[in-house]
């Protein structure tokens, strides 16, 4: 694996705008780095599928999936003093949002510079300072003062998509990404990588990428494209929320540094308890680090994959601090270790294989 090369495509992948429904820089960007790898073609959805050369059609099928959408924001109205009312994309901490820098995308495709507005605390209550404000009450300020400089020179209208305004940045000394969208830039980055790898490879299974839209609201993306390529098995590449940095020892299944995370169950699946298995045992093999989780929320596009004629699913992910908010870190030995471990796998799989699970 090429590191620089990987590092460039992660910034890239991080910086690009794509809240759910509005993925195409990130589809672009995804489809240039896998054309080398495969027949690649797009759906109306903006969903990508990669069908990787040497796939021969009488084989079992491996979906490799990854979500492109990222969490964010969408105009709700258009305030008479100029200021946009907004509705979140995905999943958010009302918390975590005020006075933090976003980009709105215009009419032309421009995205402009805004802050997500918050009042000074010399016009605050006391009430008001101990208050998470709703998210109902907040507002989306791009230096406008009417609705009618908002809609005629910045040219915003509602319905417009809003993301977090902010730059990739690499502490080197650490091997430490810091940016956005990690969840899931970081899983469209490790699938190119997979891909990367294993090509001109002679595999026993044939392996169709596809990287799905709209994950964060309803892995809805994924429910077309697990009907499109009708798998036998499936591999989810993912940027689960790290738990190191707020839980006790026992409980730390998301940590930094501790290789990829293998998901056993959340909200939305239970996955296959033997291929689940047989992803430990091919990591041991390898001495690859990994950890599971158990977790009482989330979801993942493993899903509705899982539930489509019952695919052998398991979900395999980069730890990502801070998921869901505008910052995160992530460590590049972990995303190391899961192209490693994802790769070792779809090298070793086959019938017989597949089919004890």
């Amino acid at each position: 694996m090429d590191k620089h090369e990987s590092l460039k495509l992660i910034e890239k992948l991080s910086n690009a705008n794509g809240v759910s429904g509005f993925e195409d820089e990130v589809v672009k960007l995804f489809s240039d780095a896998v054309h080398d790898f495969g027949k690649v073609t797009e759906d109306h959805m903006r969903n990508v599928y990669v069908e990787r050369h040497g796939n021969r059609g009488n084989r079992p099928v491996v979906q490799l999936d990854a979500h492109s959408d990222e969490v964010g924001f969408m105009v709700h109205a258009i305030k008479p003093n100029g200021t946009l009312r907004f509705v979140t994309v995905g999943s958010w901490a009302a918390v975590n949002i005020p006075a933090h820098k976003v980009r709105v995308r215009n009419r032309d495709g421009v995205y402009i510079p805004a802050v997500i507005s918050s009042t000074p605390p010399h016009f605050m209550t006391a009430e008001q300072r101990n208050r998470v404000p709703q998210i109902a009450d907040m507002s989306i300020d791009v230096g406008a003062t009417s609705a009618e400089e908002v809609v005629q020179d910045f040219k915003i209208d509602v319905g417009a998509p809003v993301v977090p305004d902010v730059t990739f940045d690499y502490l080197e000394e650490k091997e430490v990404l810091l940016g956005k969208a990690f969840d899931n830039r970081i899983g469209t980055a490790a699938m190119v990588d997979i891909l990367r790898e294993l090509n001109g490879q002679d595999l026993n299974v044939d392996i169709i990428a596809s990287l799905s839209a709209q994950e964060e609201v309803g892995d809805r993306g994924a429910q077309v494209t697990v009907r499109k390529i009708q798998p036998d098995l499936s591999i989810v590449l993912e940027g689960p929320p790290a738990d190191d940095t707020f839980m006790p020892d026992y409980m730390i299944q998301t940590g930094m540094r501790r290789g990829p995370m293998l998901r056993d169950l959340d909200t939305s699946i239970i996955v296959n308890p033997r291929f689940q298995r047989y992803c430990f045992d091919t990591a041991k093999q390898h001495n690859i680090k990994a950890q599971r989780a158990v977790r009482t929320g989330g979801g993942n596009d493993g899903a509705v994959i899982n539930l489509y004629q019952g695919a052998p699913t398991v979900v395999i992910g980069v730890p990502v601090r801070y998921a869901h908010t505008h910052y995160c870190y992530v460590a590049f030995e972990d995303y190391v270790s899961t192209v490693r471990l994802v790769t070792e796998i779809l090298k070793s799989l086959d019938a017989e294989v597949i089919g004890k699970f």
